[in-house]
Order: structure tokens, then C-alpha cells, then sequence
């Protein structure tokens, strides 16, 4: 069998996906056609940059450290051209879940960092490590053929000197303590979860469609508060979330940064053109899944 390789490097959260062992060279080998199909398709451990915590027990990732996908194959690229999936905008999700080994994980169960190192892996098994785009500079807004590498990606999880500058409390719940500095409410809220993602791009559509309008972070920020001072009605979260002082809001901003692991978009970049060198967003363009040719 393949040997099944491992996206990440313990302790550095960095993708090093190592070549796929190509399948042996079945068409010259003369054994007749079911040789064809002999060989077994190669799979990858992707490390969760929750590494397991946060889910509850009885969850398929519960204190799991990596999970298993297959390698994306034609059958898979199919999903990404499949125009009545594209129309409903579930191509990418459906091609998610169909990568996942565990029929018992649900993507949209998984928490957001976490699906995004399922993206970054899937990309990687399909297409590589390379991503080239046209990147503009920073500083003199010249176009650049910039190539990121997915590869080396890093995760990031909160610190306790992170969690401390913020005064976030973990519970035994497995939700998250923010006491804000103007209001001196205590704002309980959970991590974000694909379920909540769908959520907000659906709210999202319904405004733009009926009032040309978008999301904004306060509806982010309704969909993951539990509790305000312990108290959970939905319509008193909701007042409070749409009039919270606006340095309130974005201490609730920084904070919630800072407790969710997740993939570091990021990455150096260096213009050619002026010589300006910054840490860029990586941007999920269509060419993410798409590739250049």
C-alpha cells in the first residue's frame, strides 16, 4: 500500500505535505486489465489546529489530533465543475465531505480553523503546494505574479499570555469568558462552526437580495455569543450586540481572534518592482481550486 503522509509537522503547525508515492506503472507491466485498478489511492493525516479540543465527547473529533482524507481525484474535480452544484454555491463543501475518510465526520460540524486546514489539505493533495496569482504590492500597487506556498502555512492556537491580555476564561463547557471594558458585561461565546458559516451567507444573501446590503460583525458576532451576564435570551443578546459601545465591540474583535486556532493566512511577499517586502493575506480567489495552467 502508499504510504499515507502527514500535512504537518508536530509542534510547527506547518503543512509539509511530502510527494504522493506514485501509483506503480500498471499500464506496462502486462498482467492484463485488472491490473489497471491495482493499485490504492493514497490518503493524508491533517492536523487540527484545535488539536481535538472543543468538541464535545461524542463527537468524531473529540481530542483528535489529525484526521484522515483521500487524495482529490478526477471523480472529485468533478464536484468543482459540477454547474448545478456551482449555481447552489456547494461544490466546494460537497468535494470537502467527500474527501473526509470518517463518514462520521460532518464538515459543517467542524469548527472553522479546522475546515480550513481541511481546504488548505485538499488543495495540496489536488493541485500542490503552489499557488500562483497576481498579487498587488502593498506600497506601490504594481501587479505581481506572486507564488504563496500552501505548504507552509502555519497554525495558530492561543497562548496563555494571549488569553490573559484578554482575560478570557475557558469553561467547562468548552465556550469562552470575555469581560468587555466599557459595559463590564461578561460575554460568553462558542468557536464558529461551518453550521454558522452557512447561517451567516445565508442572512447575507437575504439582505443583499431584498435590501443591497451585507452581513455586517455584529451578525457574526450574534451567531457565536451564548450568554450575556448568564442570560441567554436570544432577543435581549441580539439589542445588546446591534448598541454595544464601539470599543467594546472591537476589544470583542481582537479577543475573539485570539482564542480561535486556526490556519495563519499569511505570508511574506516581497514586491519586484520596488523592493517592498510584508506579511500579505493569502486570498482564497477563484484560482485557489481553480488553478493556473
Amino acid at each position: 500500500m502508499s504510504p499515507r503522509n502527514k500535512l504537518s509537522n508536530k509542534g510547527t503547525g506547518k503543512h509539509t505535505a511530502q510527494p504522493a508515492t506514485p501509483p506503480p506503472n500498471v499500464l506496462n507491466q502486462g498482467k492484463g486489465k485488472s491490473d489497471l485498478l491495482s493499485f490504492v489511492a493514497p490518503t493524508e493525516f491533517v492536523e487540527l489546529p484545535t488539536k481535538g479540543k472543543y468538541y464535545p465527547q461524542g463527537h468524531p473529533l473529540h481530542n483528535k489530533d489529525v484526521f484522515e482524507i483521500k487524495y482529490m481525484t478526477a471523480k472529485h474535480e468533478d464536484l468543482l465543475t459540477s454547474p448545478t452544484l456551482l449555481r447552489k454555491g456547494v461544490a466546494i463543501d460537497r468535494l470537502l465531505q467527500s474527501l473526509v475518510l470518517d463518514e462520521n465526520i460532518n464538515v459543517d460540524d467542524m469548527f472553522v480553523g479546522d475546515k480550513n486546514a481541511l481546504i488548505i489539505a485538499s488543495r495540496i493533495t489536488g493541485y500542490g503546494s503552489e499557488y500562483k496569482l497576481d498579487v498587488p504590492c502593498p506600497s506601490c500597487g504594481a501587479q505581481n505574479d506572486h507564488t504563496f506556498d500552501l505548504a507552509s502555512l502555519e497554525h495558530v492556537q492561543p497562548t496563555e499570555e494571549e488569553l490573559e491580555k484578554y482575560e478570557i476564561t475557558v469553561t467547562s463547557q468548552n465556550t469562552f469568558l470575555i469581560p468587555l471594558p466599557v459595559t463590564n458585561v461578561t460575554m460568553e461565546v462558542r468557536l464558529m462552526s461551518g453550521h454558522d458559516e452557512k447561517q451567516i451567507e445565508k442572512y447575507n444573501k437575504m439582505l443583499q437580495k431584498n435590501h443591497g446590503l451585507e452581513a455586517g460583525m455584529t451578525d457574526q458576532l450574534k451567531q457565536v455569543v451564548v450568554s450575556l451576564n448568564e442570560e441567554t435570551d436570544r432577543s435581549i443578546i441580539d439589542r445588546f450586540v446591534d448598541n454595544m459601545p464601539a470599543k467594546d465591540a472591537q476589544y470583542f474583535r481582537l479577543a475573539y481572534a485570539v482564542l480561535t486556532p486556526n490556519v495563519k493566512m499569511k505570508q511574506e511577499f516581497a514586491c519586484s518592482y520596488c523592493s517592498h517586502e510584508q506579511e500579505v493575506n493569502v486570498p482564497l480567489t477563484a484560482e485557489f481550486f481553480w488553478p493556473r495552467q
